[in-house]
């Protein structure tokens, strides 16, 4: 058994890419966060593996999981011109180490806490906030969390990541992310609610049928 900060980061939206654009551009998109996202983080040992879009890694601690989770996000969220946001979850505990992976509870941890994040959030368990919270960071207590798979609710927080002042909003089609102002700006008004959009191709899809994509309007940001 070995001790480790485990974590996972992964595209927000990245299905709804795919559906809308195909697996090229899902493809070409995978590989632009992943590279950006390991010279982020800056040491390819922490990177156990890769998972579609996701991205497995174990740290020898939370200090150094939290500094570069924070970095790959930051870096994302601070350049209008990446689409899709990322998310992060972390956990702290033992897993057993075999051929290069790990395998346990706490790997299943931070699986799960991760589908509970939303583009640009990083969510951890307790012990990874107190973490954070020694480092100065911000951090915002989520509560108790039905998780799947895990038998009681798991205490959550947020760790707060720099935003952009850049004025986005959600493509509520393909769900890449679009800014809001200047002259290529594709938007449609519904229901007295706006939304914007990557391209005509996509406003043409959320015209012919906006109520299939209403649950996604509340992206905007």
């Amino acid at each position: 058994m070995v001790e480790r900060t485990f974590a996972f980061v992964d595209l927000a939206g990245f299905t709804a890419l795919t559906e809308a654009h195909g697996d090229a551009e899902a493809l070409a998109t995978i590989h632009g966060f992943r590279a950006r996202a390991l010279a982020a983080i800056g040491n390819d040992e922490h990177l156990v593996k890769t998972i579609g879009d996701a991205l497995m890694l174990a740290f020898p601690d939370a200090d150094t999981a939290l500094d570069a989770l924070c970095r790959v996000l930051e870096g994302e969220l601070t350049d209008p011109h990446h689409n899709l946001l990322p998310r992060a979850g972390a956990h702290h505990g033992s897993a057993i180490a075999e051929h290069g992976d790990y395998v346990g509870a706490a790997v299943n941890m931070a699986s799960r806490v991760t589908g509970v994040a939303r583009g640009g959030q990083i969510v951890t368990t307790t012990e990874v906030a107190l973490v954070a919270r020694a480092q100065g960071r911000v951090v915002s207590h989520l509560g108790p969390t039905a998780l799947r798979n895990i038998a009681q609710p798991t205490d959550l927080w947020e760790i707060q990541v720099l935003s952009t002042d850049v004025p986005t909003a959600f493509d509520p089609v393909c769900a890449m992310r679009v800014a809001t102002e200047g002259p290529t700006v594709v938007t449609l008004r519904w229901d007295d609610k706006s939304a914007w959009f990557c391209s005509l191709s996509c406003a043409s899809r959320f015209a012919a049928a906006p109520t299939d994509f209403t649950d996604r309007l509340e992206g905007a940001s």
